[in-house]
C-alpha cells in the first residue's frame, strides 16, 4: 500500500448544503464528500476545495484534492470515482479523478477561478433553483457598461461581507473578465478573477441588477458604500462556480447556461 493523493472534480447542486467549506451542526458538500471518502479508504483524509461556496451556491467545476491520511489499497481513478459517487447524496457527483502530484493543492495552485450567475426575465416553473427571476425590465447594455468597469484591480471591502468582529480580508481583487450575454430567457452573467471575496459576487451582481433597472449609474457601481452592497445581494440561487483554471488550463468555455430550461 502506498500514500496517494487525487485531484477530484465535483460538480454538485448547492440547495441542501450549508456550502463548501465544513462547519460544525451543519450539512455540507465538503462534509459530504470527506465521509464519503473516509468510508471508501478506510482511512481519514486531507480534502480541500479551489472555492468556499456560500450556503445555497451551486458548482459546476469546483476542483478538490484527497490525500489519505495513511497507505490505502491501491484505486484507479475509475474505481474511486465510482465508489465516491455511490456514496454521496444524488445532488453532489463527482465528475472525474486524477492522480495529482503530492505537492498539488486545489486552493493555492489556481490561478483563476470563474462564476456564472443566471437572471431569469420570466417566471418558472422549472428553474427557480437555479435563478434569480428579476420582474423589472433591465437595461443590458447598461449592465455592460457598468460590467466593462468591473475589470481591472480594485479595491472591493465594500462587496464583501465581514465576519462578526468587523473584519473581512484584503479588498484588493483582480477582476480578469465581467461579461453579460443573453440567451432566450435568461441574462448570463460572467465573472473572473485570481480569488473573490465572501459575497462579493452576488453584491455585484446585484449592483449590476440596480444598474439594470435604472436605479444606478454605471460609474456608480464601484462607489457603492458598504451598507448599499448589502442591501442589494443577490439571493444565492442563481450562482455556480463555473470553472477554475491552473497554470497551462486553456480559458472557460463560451459562456452558456448551467441548464436549459426554457
Amino acid at each position: 500500500m502506498e500514500r496517494r493523493k487525487w485531484r477530484l472534480v465535483v460538480e454538485y447542486e448547492g440547495t441542501r448544503y450549508r456550502g463548501w467549506q465544513e462547519q460544525r451542526n451543519a450539512r455540507t458538500v465538503q462534509g459530504e464528500l470527506r465521509r464519503a471518502a473516509e468510508d471508501l479508504l478506510d482511512a481519514r483524509v486531507l480534502l480541500a476545495g479551489a472555492g468556499r461556496t456560500d450556503a445555497g451556491v451551486h458548482a459546476l467545476f469546483q476542483i478538490a484534492h484527497l490525500e489519505p491520511l495513511r497507505p490505502v489499497p491501491p484505486f484507479s481513478e475509475v474505481e474511486l470515482r465510482h465508489g465516491l459517487n455511490d456514496r454521496l447524496p444524488a445532488d453532489i457527483n463527482v465528475r472525474r479523478v486524477d492522480e495529482a502530484d503530492w505537492r498539488f493543492h486545489a486552493r493555492h495552485d489556481a490561478v483563476e477561478r470563474f462564476y456564472l450567475y443566471q437572471l431569469a426575465t420570466r417566471r418558472t416553473a422549472f428553474g427557480k433553483p437555479f435563478v434569480w427571476w428579476v420582474k423589472d425590465r433591465l437595461d443590458a447594455e447598461e449592465m455592460r457598461r457598468a460590467a466593462r468597469r468591473v475589470v481591472g484591480m480594485h479595491d472591493f471591502s465594500n462587496f464583501q461581507e465581514v465576519d462578526a468582529d468587523g473584519r473581512g480580508d484584503d479588498g484588493r481583487v483582480k477582476v480578469t473578465s465581467c461579461e453579460l450575454r443573453a440567451d432566450g430567457d435568461l441574462l448570463l452573467l460572467r465573472i473572473g478573477a485570481s480569488h473573490f471575496l465572501w459575497k462579493m459576487v452576488r453584491r455585484l451582481v446585484g449592483g449590476l441588477v440596480e444598474v439594470g433597472r435604472g436605479n444606478l449609474a454605471p460609474d456608480g457601481l464601484l462607489r457603492l458604500r458598504h451598507s448599499e452592497a448589502a442591501r442589494v445581494t443577490a439571493p444565492p440561487a442563481g450562482l455556480f462556480l463555473e470553472y477554475v483554471r491552473y497554470r497551462g488550463d486553456p480559458p472557460p468555455l463560451p459562456l452558456r447556461p448551467a441548464y436549459h430550461w426554457f
